[in-house]
């Protein structure tokens, strides 16, 4: 299956019914961004990482990274590999050549952490993928690129019981 690199605008939070958070991948080639509704923590991971914010204890995806590091392997790539029912499949891709199945919400957390690409399945972007079609859109996107520089965890919502950033887990 073809794939095609993805920039990670970021997350957002859509207006309308459930107030849904989805994060917003652009194939500038095909000018289509697919958005992905992704969960709050989810949401605050990616926001966090893109703002290079750190909390003062490692949260999950920096856990996987630190491990990834500590073993001395690369995480290549990210990919968006399957769309179904809706449900979005990812694969990490290990320096090794391991593949490793994965929520696509939390691979692309661990990739805005690593630095690698992310990259999607040509015909996910072709069925999922919404057309930027005019400069109000491009404006929304700087506007959102902006909200990025600035967000920070609270934004989307108190943290869930013994996950505060401002609370760290004691190790007993």
């Amino acid at each position: 299956m073809p794939m095609v690199p993805v920039e990670v605008l970021g997350v957002r939070q859509q207006q309308g019914a459930g107030q849904e958070i989805v994060v917003l991948l652009l194939d500038p080639a095909a000018e289509l961004v697919v958005p992905i509704i992704i969960g709050p923590r989810e949401a605050s991971a990616i926001a966090m990482a893109q703002a290079h914010l750190t909390a003062p204890r490692p949260m999950t995806h920096d856990l996987l990274r630190n491990v990834l590091d500590a073993l001395r392997v690369e995480l290549t790539r990210v990919e968006i590999v399957a769309l179904d029912d809706g449900i979005f499949y990812a694969e990490m891709v290990l320096g090794t050549g391991v593949r490793v199945d994965a929520r696509a919400s939390d691979a692309i957390a661990v990739a805005v952490r690593t630095g690698s690409p992310v990259l999607c399945s040509a015909e996910i972007v072709a069925l999922a993928g919404v057309e930027l079609v005019d400069g109000e859109q491009q404006r929304e996107m700087e506007r959102f690129r902006d909200f990025l520089d600035h967000v920070t965890p609270e934004d989307f919502g108190p943290p869930e019981e013994g996950e505060t950033p401002e609370s760290p887990e004691r190790d007993v």
